[in-house]
């Protein structure tokens, strides 16, 4: 074929964090199907650094840039190289996938047809034997090649392949064919035009096709394999495959410190440990609690998420469960591994977005409805750094139905600006702020205390409420947030559904605003976070707005983590401020008298929260619900926390069968359905007019 040809040129070649890119000289060898670098074009005679077999490889380019691909062998081990433009990326993407379908169609015309095939397991007896784990070191010939060998004749063991699996066998080959059409289709388009071969849809669409064939038939070896080995005998009629059964005692995984007994658990009748597992949270109270913050201390917990020894160990788990996508798929009800979740859950992230309570504070303290709405704009625009923990993108915990996250802030009252030119803490570089003591017996304290209360108030759809208050301001902010997650080819994409507002009770103003879409991109290599699409904040009574928009990397230049924005006067449409920058960065604040402030938040002073102990939380408080999948988290263990993980997943799910069942509705605790919205069950705002009223009624 004209299209195989031996290339060689200069890449750059990402090694670790420690070294990061590197220039190294590629060949690729059509003929031996491998894709090989030296250090450089000189010693191209010696020995090659590395080698990739590229029968059953997976070549994708990245959305990151437009120079960037990644090489993913079929044995798991990966490229990631950046071209010197896209013009280059495109011809060595196309130049690999040509030769990976070329090695990959030959493996299987070298092989026999599944009729006349039998298998090795049969002969080994068992799934565990050696002969059929997949090594590292395996290359892709043998990988592909995995069970299989020919018997001689007259020694064939009789084992025919049900009907099924060949049915299946010739629906693959048919979708093996449409795929290779499908390539062809989109690699003759014109170089230029409206449509090209370098559109970015369609290199995604190549790219992820390619993989969900390569899973297909990953699959389909292990159906062949477990058939065998049912034939043989080595697994008994009705046994059942124990990964999928939950295997911790829920009467026991509540208990802080009792010691756990697997064993005995997993002994006793399914339907006992079912009826242990609801048992328990239908003899719980759903009355509301009055948290004292009195009984919380101060936040010692500092789980940072920058280790990517996990994402990097486990691409294939990833690989496999992208190919079960389609571009578009609602994530909602899809079961993510447990290795990418950070260390807490999303209710405890969306208290994390108020860990600047001095500039949620300061907001009242504006001494005009402008000065008010440009604070707010500030707070808001803050608060998104210090929400994500570590640069990379992993997922916080699904909080189950009924889970609460509790916490507060005290805030010295003389940290808190009062007025437009004095706002220290933007500028201050500590990370924690230290609180003077109230002497007891002396009134009023030094410090405000704002409190902090979520509750995930449905499954399906998963909607969260928060409220949070600070009484000494007569302030406080409600909202509900519907997250709607998609698979989007190489990234996944959350839609933050819902509406916050922002209570000034001193000056009888309402904030309403939205918040933007998330995004987890470059899934398969380093994920990274990225915030995208325009929201609004109005205050009715005042007139004035605010226009947000969280800008995405364009495909081609562009910068990272932009975001733009303007407040306005609307009825003389006037523009009041300006703000511009990187919301996990510099953010530069231009005002109408020409006066400009920036804000760097890499030093804002960050004030911990304070949280109950775990002893003092209740069973549905985040920290004490999902403890034991932190601390298998915290020390690494990955199968481990997978089980506690689905130990809760599958109590929720026997729950919910049983509220259908019964036709039982779901009680919230704190949240009270209204409209489309959640509202807190006593919020601020009605509790301050109820004593105006009853003072009224006095006098």
């Amino acid at each position: 074929s004209d299209h195989m040809e031996n290339i060689c040129g200069y890449l750059m070649k990402y090694t670790n964090l420690v070294t990061g890119w590197q220039y190294r000289y590629f060949v690729l060898n059509n003929d031996a199907g491998l894709l090989e670098y030296f250090v450089n074009e000189q010693s191209r005679h010696l020995k090659p650094r590395g080698t990739l077999q590229l029968a059953g490889a997976v070549i994708s380019p990245s959305d990151e840039d437009s120079h960037t691909f990644t090489v993913n062998a079929a044995s798991g081990e990966q490229y990631k190289l950046r071209a010197t433009d896209a013009k280059e990326r495109q011809h060595w993407v196309s130049r690999l996938q040509i030769c990976t379908q070329h090695h990959t169609e030959a493996i299987g015309k070298n092989n026999p047809p599944l009729k006349s095939r039998s298998f090795s397991l049969a002969s080994q007896g068992s799934a565990n034997s050696p002969g059929v784990q997949r090594r590292p070191s395996q290359n892709a010939v043998s990988f592909f090649n995995v069970g299989h060998h020919r018997l001689p004749t007259g020694k064939r063991v009789p084992i025919m392949q049900p009907d099924h699996l060949v049915d299946v066998r010739e629906m693959m080959s048919q979708a093996e064919g449409q795929q290779r059409d499908l390539i062809r289709s989109i690699e003759c388009l014109p170089a230029s035009g409206h449509l090209t071969s370098l559109d970015q849809d369609l290199l995604m669409l190549k790219a992820t096709s390619m993989a969900t064939m390569n899973c297909l038939n990953d699959c389909f070896h292990i159906l062949q394999l477990q058939h065998a080995s049912q034939q043989k005998g080595s697994l008994p009629a009705g046994t059942t495959i124990s990964w999928l059964e939950p295997k911790i005692s829920l009467a026991n995984h509540f208990k802080n410190g009792a010691a756990q007994n697997f064993p005995a658990e997993i002994n006793k009748p399914a339907s006992v440990r079912e009826e242990q597992s609801i048992a328990e949270p239908c003899q719980l109270t759903r009355e509301p609690e009055e948290i004292n913050p009195d009984e919380e201390l101060e936040d010692i917990c500092d789980d940072k998420e920058d280790d990517l020894g996990a994402v990097e160990e486990q691409r294939s788990v990833i690989l496999h469960l992208l190919s079960q996508l389609k571009l578009g798929m609602d994530l909602t009800r899809v079961v993510l591994p447990t290795f990418i979740l950070e260390k807490r859950s999303l209710l405890e992230m969306y208290a994390d977005f108020m860990s600047h309570p001095d500039l949620f504070i300061a907001i009242t303290k504006g001494s005009s409805p402008e000065e008010r709405m440009i604070r707010f704009v500030e707070y808001y625009l803050t608060s998104f750094h210090e929400g994500r923990k570590g640069a990379i993108a992993k997922k916080p915990y699904n909080p189950i139905i009924g889970e609460t996250f509790h916490c507060s802030w005290r805030m010295p009252r003389s940290n808190v600006a009062t007025d437009a030119g004095t706002n220290s803490s933007a500028h201050s570089p500590s990370e924690q702020v230290t609180l003077p003591r109230d002497p007891e017996g002396q009134g009023e304290p030094d410090y405000y205390t704002v409190k902090f209360v979520a509750e995930q108030v449905s499954h399906h759809p998963p909607v969260s409420g928060f409220y949070a208050e600070c009484v000494e301001r007569n302030m406080c902010v409600n909202a509900h947030v519907w997250t709607k997650s998609k698979f989007l080819g190489m990234s996944i994409g959350v839609t933050m559904v819902g509406e916050g507002v922002l209570h000034l009770l001193e000056h009888g103003e309402e904030y309403t605003f939205s918040l933007p879409c998330a995004y987890a991109r470059s899934i398969l290599t380093v994920p990274w976070v990225e915030l995208g699409g325009k929201v609004n904040i109005n205050c009715a009574k005042t007139g004035y707005s605010a226009s947000i928009n969280f800008h995405t990397k364009p495909f081609y230049g562009g910068k990272l983590h932009r975001v733009t924005g303007e407040v306005k006067q609307n009825m003389t449409n006037t523009v009041v401020c300006r703000v511009q920058g990187e919301w996990n960065s510099v953010l530069e604040f231009t005002y109408s008298n020409g006066e400009t402030k920036y804000v760097d938040l890499t030093k804002l002073s960050v004030t911990r929260k304070r949280v109950r102990p775990l002893e003092k939380q209740g069973p549905f408080e985040s920290r004490r619900l999902w403890q034991h999948v932190t601390e298998s988290l915290r020390d690494g263990d990955i199968d481990k926390a997978t089980e506690h993980k689905r130990a809760l997943e599958e109590r929720q799910r026997n729950e919910e069968r049983l509220r259908a069942e019964t036709e039982t509705p779901w009680c919230t605790k704190y949240f009270l359905k209204d409209g489309d919205g959640w509202v807190y069950h006593k919020p601020l705002w009605k509790t301050v007019s109820a004593a105006q009223t009853q003072q009224m009624d006095s006098n």
